[in-house]
């Protein structure tokens, strides 16, 4: 009887161990599918890094470029893509979420933010110890960070996303005789913190660093979102939001000889807002004037020229025909009160006869245009 129970409790320990063993596989196995997932989030293939190639091109194909700096403001509607979700979900984090994740990480390269100009070369790199603890953002250090390749861990409450309530960027626009297009490329990108002092009052802005936009397009091309209120369907991904323009922003400068900004150069603000509308037009108009138009287009346009000449003269004639009609209406009319104030008289009646009204304005003159437009549309 003892010895059945000194094998009872040793069948019982040894399947209590088996448990145990069990067990710690399956947490060493989850542990593992975690490391790869987040490494598979982290790093990008070497495939999936050429499909997002530099999209600049080579100088000797550019004979026209101008590079414009531009202020994203982040509570404009076409922007808010750039700020929401504040906080992260399954599938949508907000753009500076990411860009925290990849210099934590040691993925990317930041750039000091230099006062009226940027050099991205290895002097003005950015230290992001030094960065994380000038912005009293709290962090601690991975398992396997050395000096050479330095990694961070942040948590989600403490990366400030609802201080970053605006961006820079460098647009260059340029024209490509290589290609024969006229293309728009984002060359930089700068996250700017928004922080009221101590005491308050009108929050400062403290630009924090330059990041080249061809190191972070292919980590921004993985990320989907939601561009607007009335469609949810995330087809669009951050790189073909800043591809496509999507976002909207004010020129606060263009790169000149005297490297000044526009309100160096525009200091009131009438004339600030004049030069910005001006560059827009500039930049906008001269992909038109680029190109001749053939033979068949200039045609088509003569067409549309004589086509609504013929429109406007028929609507000019349709409409003094009906002032016409409206006149010998009211004539007609007044005719008729006429005649039958002279058979009034001559019956000696009593009651005084009425006036005649006074003409009303022809409402024909007023829809004729209407009519006009309506046709040419």
């Amino acid at each position: 009887m003892k010895m059945f129970r000194t094998l009872i409790v040793t069948v019982a320990m040894a399947m209590l161990a088996v448990t145990a063993v069990d067990a710690q596989v399956v947490r060493r196995a989850d542990r593992d599918a975690e490391a790869k997932k987040t490494e598979n989030e982290n790093n990008l293939s070497v495939r999936a890094k050429g499909l997002y190639a530099p999209n600049s091109s080579a100088e000797k194909d550019i004979p026209w470029l101008r590079v414009v700096y531009r202020q994203l403001d982040l509570t404009k509607d076409a922007n808010l893509p750039l700020y929401y979700p504040e906080d992260p979900t399954e599938d949508l984090q907000n753009l500076f979420r990411i860009i925290m994740r990849l210099l934590a990480d040691n993925k990317v390269t930041a750039y000091e933010y230099l006062d009226g100009r940027e050099v991205f070369t290895d002097k003005y790199k950015v230290n992001v110890r030094e960065m994380l603890e000038r912005f009293s953002i709290l962090y601690t250090e991975q398992k396997g960070s050395t000096e050479k390749n330095p990694l961070f861990l942040i948590d989600e409450s403490d990366v400030p996303c609802y201080e970053v309530l605006s961006y820079y960027i460098i647009e260059k626009w340029a024209f490509n005789r290589g290609t024969s297009k006229f293309d728009v490329m984002i060359e930089a990108i700068c996250p700017v913190l928004h922080r009221s002092g101590d005491f308050g009052g009108e929050p400062l802005r403290y630009p924090m660093f330059w990041l080249k936009y061809d190191d972070i397009r292919p980590y921004l091309a993985q990320q989907y979102i939601i561009t607007g209120d009335l469609n949810q369907v995330m087809q669009y991904n951050y790189d073909n939001y800043f591809g496509m323009q999507m976002y909207e922003g004010d020129i606060y400068k263009t790169r000149n000889l005297r490297n000044q900004s526009l309100m160096q150069q525009y200091p009131t603000d009438s004339l600030l807002s004049h030069a910005r509308d001006s560059i827009e037009k500039s930049l906008q108009s001269f992909e038109d004037q680029l190109w001749v138009l053939t033979p068949e287009e200039n045609a088509a346009m003569e067409e549309a020229k004589a086509g609504g000449k013929e429109d406007a003269e028929s609507d000019a004639v349709e409409a003094a025909d009906d002032k016409k009609r409206s006149v010998k209406k009211s004539e007609s009319k007044a005719e008729g009160e006429s005649k039958s104030e002279a058979r009034s008289s001559r019956s000696g009646a009593k009651t005084k006869a009425k006036k005649p009204k006074a003409q009303k304005s022809s409402s024909s003159s007023s829809s004729a245009p209407i009519r006009s437009v309506r046709r040419t549309k």
